[in-house]
């Protein structure tokens, strides 16, 4: 069973250095009088080109966010949650040795239908291999890009003067995936499949600038997302 995210709990969390980005196990209800009585007053609600640090989430990215979650608005990132935050961490990984780590997670806002997103960052020994399962679907962008309904996954080489001590290029994966689906993605299947993509693509390349990768790390300008 995979560790969920208190919604409350970890609201508290961003918006407290005491608590920041403390995970805790079970889930809260949202929405009502009670919930807004406990909101902090330096609570904040932006706009999806505003998280993860501000330059993680293109304006396409936005609209790709709100087909998922419904919403145009969100939680507030805590100050951990950046690209910069996240690129710093993975020049001082090893290629191999690390485990799924964090670029940002997303919240729709305190009153709304409840939906987290995580985005993550992950080192790979090379690059895919083998037949991606059959609910993804693939796409021409960087080394692999894969996508489905609740979730995609962008890998991308980098070569890059910021990632000392290794001749050859770094293989990153960067995900998106919705923590919070009891059940089968409603809705346009092709369409939830585009809006992950879309995300995917846009941290992605966020993180290849960031980490000044070499042309970088071979992802376009503009995702793709016709299937191969």
């Amino acid at each position: 069973m995979r560790t969920v995210i208190s919604r409350g709990s970890v609201r508290a969390g961003l918006l407290s250095a005491a608590v920041a980005g403390s995970l805790v196990l079970g889930a809260t209800g949202c929405g009502g009088d009670g919930d807004e009585k406990k909101t902090p007053k330096d609570y904040k609600a932006v706009a999806g080109t505003q998280l993860c640090g501000g330059n993680a989430v293109s304006a396409d990215a936005s609209k790709a966010l709100k087909v998922i979650t419904g919403s145009s608005r969100f939680e507030a990132s805590g100050k951990e949650y950046s690209v910069a935050k996240a690129a710093a961490n993975l020049v001082e990984a090893s290629a191999g040795s690390t485990v799924t780590k964090d670029v940002c997670r997303v919240f729709t806002p305190i009153g709304t239908p409840e939906v987290q997103l995580r985005i993550t960052w992950d080192l790979k020994d090379g690059a895919p291999t083998g037949t991606s399962a059959p609910k993804f679907t693939v796409l021409k962008m960087g080394e692999r890009a894969v996508t489905a309904a609740d979730m995609a996954y962008v890998f991308f080489a980098c070569r890059s003067d910021k990632l000392a001590g290794s001749s050859e290029a770094a293989h990153i994966v960067v995900g998106v995936e919705r923590w919070d689906m009891p059940k089968p993605p409603e809705g346009d299947v092709e369409a939830l499949k585009g809006a992950y993509a879309t995300v995917a693509h846009s941290v992605s390349l966020a993180m290849a600038k960031e980490l000044r990768c070499e042309k970088n790390g071979g992802l376009p300008a503009k995702p793709v997302l016709e299937p191969l």
